[in-house]
């Protein structure tokens, strides 16, 4: 799967200017209320959307161009997305390819104004080379697998200013790897998983992936056990590693075509309803599902999943992405991003899996990762953790 190595944000909210580079499997961001975490998530859920409809649209359920732009800013909102289409173990074998677009408005009207794919000569090395490079809605584009090795080169005309061209270009089969990109955005998943949306009864059927706030459960709790049974063996043996005590766990069709949820507890006969079972073994449960998908998503972002768990379990989840990030036993990876708040789930990290987010003198959001903090790397070494270094206010403005 394509691997993100670095994002570089501009006029978003409060991200005014942010860069994140050398990203991990797992890279999860830390600091209190008010210093960007969400808006640092929406920056994935606003690009996928997007690609799925179209400029103007992503900006008006955020309140339009001029509530997005960060205040007292000029200039467009871009972000920059530096990615490898193999994941973190084989990426050096892959060429680095660079997306960017900008966003501005003029007459009131939001559209893109700069949009364009460039890759590097070699696989480390060498000067830029963009295949694809639309302003204003014109511009050209490079057919072909290896867009320098004599493809055709093409004139283009958007056919709406606040379109991207990927979403376009994006469906034709002569242009593979901005097909690949578009694929990529496309698959990004981002999870609120919300218990009591879990503990609502669906109706029937089946799906094959958790839904963003997980009301679909059953829905997928059927689909696996019916299609992929040994994958669901393997979530219910973690569950019940997890869990104490709870044993298996179905989905049940009721006489109105409904779709139960039925959790079987190790000492009593009969199993019980998702409604009396605990949030935090539903968030469990739910993001062991959501994990072991056997065709999961590209990228992961998950906000504050410390919710409702029982401390012991947060470092425990905390390895669990990191395996899935890796690529657990299939090896198929997919890239994480993590929000949280809790030092129990920072104490499982190394310090390049955690990002540290603050506000500057001007109100903007400031993003560091904290192995690049002064004495960070030396107490971790000397056996400090990450929690305790928090908490201790080693993190400077990111303690909170």
């Amino acid at each position: 799967m394509p691997f993100i190595e670095q994002i570089i944000i501009k006029n978003y909210k409060l991200l005014q200017n942010v860069t994140l580079t050398d990203l991990q499997p797992i890279n999860v961001v830390l600091g209190p209320n008010g210093t960007g975490k969400s808006t640092l998530f929406d920056v994935f859920g606003f690009l996928a959307e997007c690609l799925q409809s179209n400029v103007r649209k992503a900006l008006e359920s955020r309140g339009r161009f001029h509530e997005v732009r960060s205040r007292n800013s000029d200039g467009p909102i871009s972000f920059t997305i530096k990615y490898r289409e193999a994941d973190y173990v084989n990426r050096l074998n892959s060429t680095p390819i660079t997306y960017h677009i900008s966003i501005d408005e003029k007459n009131g009207r939001p559209y893109v104004s700069h949009e364009y794919l460039h890759w590097r000569r070699g696989k480390q090395y060498g000067s830029p080379y963009k295949f694809l490079d639309i302003k204003n809605g014109e511009g050209m584009v490079i057919t072909g697998e290896n867009p320098e090795e004599g493809d055709e080169r093409h004139s283009i005309k958007m056919d709406s200013p606040d379109i991207l061209a990927i979403k376009s270009l994006g469906q034709l089969a002569e242009h593979p790897r901005v097909a690949s990109l578009r694929r990529f955005i496309e698959g990004w998943f981002l999870s609120y998983f919300i218990p009591d949306k879990a503990r609502q009864i669906p109706e029937s059927g089946v799906a094959e992936h958790l839904s963003r706030t997980g009301d679909n459960l059953a829905n997928v709790v059927q689909y696996l056990s019916e299609e992929h049974p040994d994958t669901f063996e393997q979530v219910l043996a973690r569950v019940a590693d997890r869990i104490p005590g709870l044993q298996t766990i179905n989905s049940e069709r009721t006489v109105d075509g409904r779709l139960v949820l039925q959790f079987k507890d190790g000492p009593f006969r009969d199993p019980f309803l998702a409604k009396h079972v605990s949030d935090g073994t539903l968030k469990m449960f739910a993001y062991l599902i959501l994990l072991y998908d056997p065709t999961p998503p590209p990228l992961l972002c998950v906000e504050e999943p410390e919710n409702g768990l029982h401390p012991r379990l947060l470092s425990i989840l905390a390895e669990e992405f990191r395996a899935h990030a890796r690529g657990g036993t299939e090896g198929i990876g997919t890239q994480v991003f993590v929000s949280s708040h809790s030092p129990y789930f920072i104490d499982a990290l190394k310090p390049e899996e955690l990002w540290i987010m603050s506000r500057n003198e001007k109100g903007y959001s400031t993003i560091i990762r904290a192995d690049k903090i002064s004495h960070i790397p030396e107490f971790i070494a000397e056996g400090a953790s990450l929690g305790n270094l928090w908490y201790e206010g080693y993190f400077g403005r990111g303690n909170g």
